[in-house]
């Protein structure tokens, strides 16, 4: 008798009145969270506005799926399910840099979390949204750690890059570059060419973040 009781109330327009509340209270949390993280957080350092597209939508989109096949047996195993495929989209991907595929897994997270959390309190949902946006936070500001750029550059004063000779070598870097270099790594050495591949890690003048130091190796010419 309450197995029956229990159907009539799930085929009950109440009960469709409040998972459409529910759906669009959550939904509006998740957007509201998604969007400081984007906004506030990464949008400000980066200048990506097709990662900001990309980034609102796919939380838009996780969370609605998430959410409506909350009710198939799906859960947990379509959420690793989806972090699965966006990590082979990372690895056959170098296009894609590092710090937006972190910010691309979080908001997937966040999206998950806000969608399947419907056992969870709105106070313990909040708290874990919170926790999310004060970690970033910290990560991305100035106070807690000092960021350092790094560069590839081909070097053509090969003389240099002895050993014995690793002032000399930082010293004209900074005078040519003009950066504050704070150390300098030697890579590949071509000697038919008289040349070499150096990295170097120097103070950034700004805060915003130079797409082109995910460059981890310089493009040959038949490239």
């Amino acid at each position: 008798m309450t197995e029956l009781v229990d159907l009539t109330l799930l085929e009950s327009p109440l009960y469709d009145r409040i998972g459409l509340l529910q759906l669009i209270v959550r939904f509006l949390l998740n957007m509201l969270v998604i969007g400081l993280i984007i906004h506030c957080l990464y949008y400000p350092k980066s200048k990506r506005r097709d990662y900001y597209f990309t980034f609102t939508l796919i939380s838009i989109s996780i969370f609605l799926m998430i959410f409506l096949l909350g009710s198939v047996k799906l859960k947990i195993g379509f959420a690793l399910g989806l972090f699965a495929i966006f990590g082979i989209i990372r690895y056959r991907t170098e296009s894609v840099p590092i710090r937006e595929m972190t910010y691309l897994f979080v908001i997937i997270a966040i999206s998950v979390i806000n969608a399947l959390g419907i056992d969870i309190s709105y106070i313990e949902l909040i708290a874990t949204n919170v926790i999310f946006i004060l970690c970033i936070w910290i990560c991305e500001s100035n106070r807690w750690m000092k960021h350092i750029s790094c560069k590839l550059v081909q070097y053509d004063r090969i003389e240099l890059v002895r050993p014995q000779r690793y002032e000399e070598l930082m010293a004209d870097l900074r005078e040519r570059t003009g950066l504050e270099i704070l150390k300098v790594e030697v890579g590949h050495i071509d000697f038919l060419r008289d040349s070499a591949v150096v990295k170097i890690y120097y103070q950034p003048v700004c805060d915003e973040i130079n797409t082109i130091e995910t460059l981890t190796r310089i493009p040959r010419e038949d490239e």
